[in-house]
């Protein structure tokens, strides 16, 4: 065997602390699709909150009204969903919101907009996806959801280290 290649790609070598502390934190950015400078703000907001700072981060996070128009099935994605989102096809309580960072309250309500029930694929996918696997989240048939309760870190659905994005950002 010709010992040349060996140990030259990235997965043939041990990975440092910080590499997988680096690695955490870039799945969690790019899963939301988070850009750097925003991350880095939830991170701090997270870590003056009274719970602990990892799963406040992930709170914080999933909180985000195009990651709740993704998880109430409006869109197939969150890049979809943060689309929906900018092009104000999505109300919150009432009002036309185009932020895709905004962020919601409990008891807020999520509905599609008048021009967006139009759009034969935003139907189908809120009726494709017609199940409700997060407690924190009510829908109903009129393409309205609801943030009812904070969710738990435990609801969320994301298989993430979130101690490790912690140790990332207290070891600057």
């Amino acid at each position: 065997m010709n010992r040349a290649g060996r140990g030259t790609a990235r997965s043939d070598r041990k990975m440092t602390e910080y590499g997988k502390q680096l690695l955490e934190k870039q799945r969690l950015r790019a899963y939301y699709g988070v850009m750097e400078k925003q991350f880095v703000r939830l991170v701090e907001e997270a870590s003056k909150s009274d719970e602990q700072t990892g799963p406040a981060l992930v709170k914080l996070l999933e909180c985000r009204l195009d990651n709740l128009v993704y998880r109430l099935g409006f869109a197939q994605s969150i890049r979809q969903a943060r689309q929906m989102v900018t092009h104000g096809h999505m109300l919150v309580n009432g009002q036309k919101v185009d932020i895709p960072s905004y962020r919601c309250a409990v008891g807020d309500e999520i509905a599609l907009a008048p021009r967006g029930r139009k759009v034969d694929m935003f139907k189908e996918n809120f009726q494709n996806n017609f199940v409700t696997s997060y407690p924190y989240l009510t829908k109903d048939e009129e393409f309205k959801g609801k943030l009812v309760s904070e969710p738990n870190r435990e609801d969320i659905p994301i298989e993430i280290e979130d101690q490790l994005i912690v140790e990332f950002y207290s070891g600057k």
